[in-house]
């Protein structure tokens, strides 16, 4: 990451824009500032192709988030035009597509920790999984079962191409749906439920608790308003425990951690919780059905 912040300084003289370069496989994101010049954004991306060896491509991230998938738009400004890549992280490997599928390399150290948590007994459900990347690790790091979902059929493509490229076939089961449906086929049997996607918590909260059983263990991702003098994992304390304290009368805040800053007094945080006695009130509808989704949905 010096290189690119020394490489961006040279060419455009503004931090504010170095900052938010990512690299995945041999891709750069450079993330748009609102209505930054596209110009400018290209030729620091012919100079992150000229002296970056490993880059072949370069792409600017326009700011926000399209649903139904929470996908980025991307816009070419050097080398290569192709959106996928192999990326590489704790020693997994990843096909991905940049446009069809959300990734944050900044969630890598995330990644780990999380998989580092998990016992080998254990039985996680992961419901809003992408690509894998959590998951497999899970699965190689401590040979869990692993029930990754997501909805995005895009997403399901890369995971199960993953899953076998990382040798996982077994531990992790892929499923293309809605999480919802899949915890009410999952009820009271899972141990423990990753919820990454902060967009979608406060509708999904009340499927990850059906689906654990107690006591389970609960993290939950969101993105919080930092107010003027309060510290992240205070303000992720006031926004996440009245989420968990209206369905749980017994639960325990074991760690809460910034993730990540995704704007202006933004931020990414995240709560490890220990649930011991919950009471969910999900909207009931059809349960996810293995045998309909094995005979409707083939795998390539």
């Amino acid at each position: 990451m010096r290189l690119l912040k020394k490489i961006a300084r040279e060419v455009l003289g503004d931090e504010e824009v170095w900052s938010r370069i990512d690299v995945v496989g041999d891709i750069a994101l450079i993330h748009r500032k609102f209505n930054y010049p596209i110009d400018k954004l290209k030729v620091l991306g012919q100079a992150l192709l000229e002296r970056m060896p490993g880059i072949k491509s370069v792409w600017a991230v326009e700011p926000g988030t399209k649903p139904p998938y929470v996908l980025r738009d991307l816009i070419h400004l050097a080398g290569e035009r192709r959106t996928e890549t192999v990326y590489r992280e704790h020693g997994c490997e990843y096909l991905v597509d940049l446009s069809k599928v959300f990734l944050v390399p900044r969630l890598s150290g995330e990644h780990l920790r999380v998989a580092k948590l998990v016992e080998p007994w254990e039985v996680v459900f992961n419901m809003f999984a992408g690509a894998g990347l959590f998951s497999i690790l899970i699965a190689k790091m401590k040979g869990a079962k692993v029930y990754s979902v997501d909805i995005n059929e895009y997403a399901y493509k890369y995971m199960v191409e993953n899953i076998r490229r990382n040798k996982v076939e077994g531990l992790v089961v892929p499923i293309l749906g809605d999480a919802a449906s899949v915890s009410l086929w999952l009820r009271g049997g899972v141990d423990r439920v990753l919820m990454p996607l902060p967009e979608l918590v406060p509708d999904y909260l009340d499927f990850a608790l059906l689906a654990l059983r107690y006591p389970g263990k609960l993290h939950m991702y969101l993105h919080v308003l930092v107010k003027r003098g309060e510290r992240p994992r205070d303000a992720a304390k006031r926004v996440g425990v009245p989420l968990v304290a209206k369905r749980c009368s017994s639960f325990e805040v074991e760690r809460v951690r910034l993730v990540r800053t995704v704007g202006p007094r933004v931020a990414q945080v995240v709560l490890d919780l220990t649930l011991e006695k919950c009471e969910p009130s999900p909207r009931l509808g059809k349960p996810y059905n293995p045998k309909e989704f094995l005979e409707t949905a083939p795998l390539n």
